[in-house]
C-alpha cells in the first residue's frame, strides 16, 4: 500500500492513550470491581467489530509482527473464527428479516462466544500491546448503544451508579479519523470509511491500493500533507 498511515495511526494510538487512562482510573477508584488479571481471558471471546482505522491499524502490526509458519497459522485460525462469525451474523440477520426485534437479536449476538485468533493456549495475547481499544476497556462500566453494560466477572453491581466510559463517543472519534482517511486518499469506496469488520477478517484482509479504492498518485500525495492535520 502507498499510502502514509503514520499520520492517522498516532492519532488512533492517542485515542487508545485516552481510553486507557479513563480505565486506569476507574480501576484505581474501584480496585475491587474491576477483576481485570493476567490470564483472565474473559473479553478475548467477546463479539466486537473494528472500524477501518483500527482494522487497518491491527492488519500493519500484525504483518509488522509474524512471518513465515506462525503467520500462516495464526491467518488459518482467523479464518476459522471469521466463519464463525458469518455464521452467527447471517443468523442474525435472518432472525431480523423474519420479525424479530432488532434489540432482542443484538442481545442475542451479543451472548455468542468465539474465542480469538490472536489468544495463545495459556490465555495470553499474542499481539497484546497493540490490542483494540475494546479489550483495553472491557472490565469496567461502559454506555454502548445508550445501554450501560461491563464485563460479567466484575464486581460492579446493577443498579448502582459508577464512572462509565463512553464507548459511543469512542467509535464516534474512530469513524471521524476513519472517515479523514477515506476522504484524503479520495477512494472511490467512500462508505468503506462506515464500514465494520471483525478482527480477524481485519487480520486476512489484503489492505493494497485497489482494495483502499486509490486511483491516482495524486491522491496519495495529498493524503501524506493532510493525514496530519487535526480539525
Amino acid at each position: 500500500m502507498k499510502i502514509d498511515l503514520m499520520p492517522y495511526f498516532k492519532q488512533y494510538e492517542a485515542l487508545v492513550l485516552k481510553a486507557e487512562g479513563v480505565f486506569a482510573q476507574v480501576k484505581s477508584k474501584y480496585p475491587n470491581e474491576v477483576k481485570c488479571k493476567q490470564g483472565c481471558a474473559d473479553c478475548c471471546h467477546a463479539l466486537f467489530d473494528l472500524t477501518l482505522i483500527e482494522a487497518l491499524y491491527m492488519n500493519y502490526r500484525f504483518n509488522e509482527k509474524f512471518d513465515g509458519k506462525e503467520k500462516n497459522d495464526l491467518i488459518e485460525k482467523s479464518n476459522k473464527a471469521d466463519r464463525q462469525i458469518y455464521k452467527i451474523k447471517k443468523e442474525a440477520f435472518r432472525s431480523t428479516k423474519s420479525g424479530k426485534e432488532e434489540e432482542a437479536v443484538v442481545e442475542e449476538v451479543g451472548q455468542k462466544r468465539i474465542r480469538c485468533p490472536l489468544l495463545r493456549d495459556e490465555n495470553e495475547c499474542e499481539m497484546y500491546a497493540f490490542r483494540p481499544i475494546a479489550c483495553r476497556v472491557y472490565g469496567i462500566p461502559q454506555a454502548i448503544g445508550g445501554k450501560g453494560r461491563t464485563c460479567g466477572l466484575s464486581g460492579f453491581k446493577a443498579g448502582e451508579s459508577y464512572p462509565t466510559l463512553n464507548h459511543d463517543l469512542i467509535h464516534d472519534q474512530l469513524l471521524a479519523i476513519s472517515s479523514k482517511l477515506v476522504q484524503s486518499i479520495r477512494s472511490k469506496h467512500i462508505e468503506m470509511a462506515e464500514i465494520l469488520v471483525p478482527l480477524s477478517m481485519a487480520l486476512i484482509t489484503d489492505y493494497n491500493d485497489e482494495y483502499m479504492g486509490i486511483s491516482s498518485e495524486k491522491s496519495i500525495e495529498e493524503s501524506k500533507q493532510n493525514g496530519g492535520e487535526n480539525d
